[in-house]
């Protein structure tokens, strides 16, 4: 039992996933667990559909099916609280186990975003710090925060080449 909040994997029955969720609220509301289940999500993403008439809408759908994702502190009563809400047939793990997500999952999944404070501007010169280009020295170009994404130009062999790293693979050089 760790004292820390990890994200879990819970199995439902396919289709109740919300009202897997809202009656986890309820619970955690109604039994004062705010301290030990912090979060309950149902992943999902918006995707246009076209109909047989050939018009489009956009609507919801779950990315996992049959899955919630909370983010709570593993402890007999937390467990008991999830594990006995209706349509929950248990934890993802072996047994009755529950195996917390890492955090490459958790970052992969997007459940949760990481704010990365940068340093740097357009035209400033950023050392590489991660990755195959560690060590070499560019200019930025392109700095997009919403996709964690920057664009370097780095001189290899006497040639101008744009990398494209993450917002934490770089640093400003003094």
């Amino acid at each position: 039992m760790s004292d820390e909040a990890k994200w879990y994997v819970v199995h439902t029955y396919s289709g109740y996933e919300n009202k897997v969720a809202s009656n986890l609220e309820k619970t955690v509301e109604n039994h004062s667990l705010q301290n030990l289940i912090f979060e309950i999500r149902v992943p999902t993403e918006k995707v246009t559909e076209v109909a047989a008439n050939g018009k489009t809408k956009e609507v919801e759908r779950k990315i996992f099916p049959g899955y919630v994702i909370v983010k709570m502190i593993l402890t007999d009563e937390s467990w008991y609280a999830v594990r006995n809400i209706r349509g929950c047939t248990g934890f993802v793990g072996p047994s009755s186990k529950p195996i917390p997500l890492t955090d490459e999952e958790v970052e992969r999944l997007g459940v949760e975003t990481r704010n990365v404070e940068v340093s740097y501007n357009v035209g400033d010169s950023v050392q590489i710090t991660d990755g195959p280009l560690e060590g070499f020295i560019g200019t930025v170009e392109e700095i997009d925060v919403d996709k964690n994404h920057i664009r370097v130009m780095v001189s290899m062999f006497g040639r101008e080449t744009p990398v494209d790293l993450e917002l934490d693979q770089a640093e400003p050089v003094e």
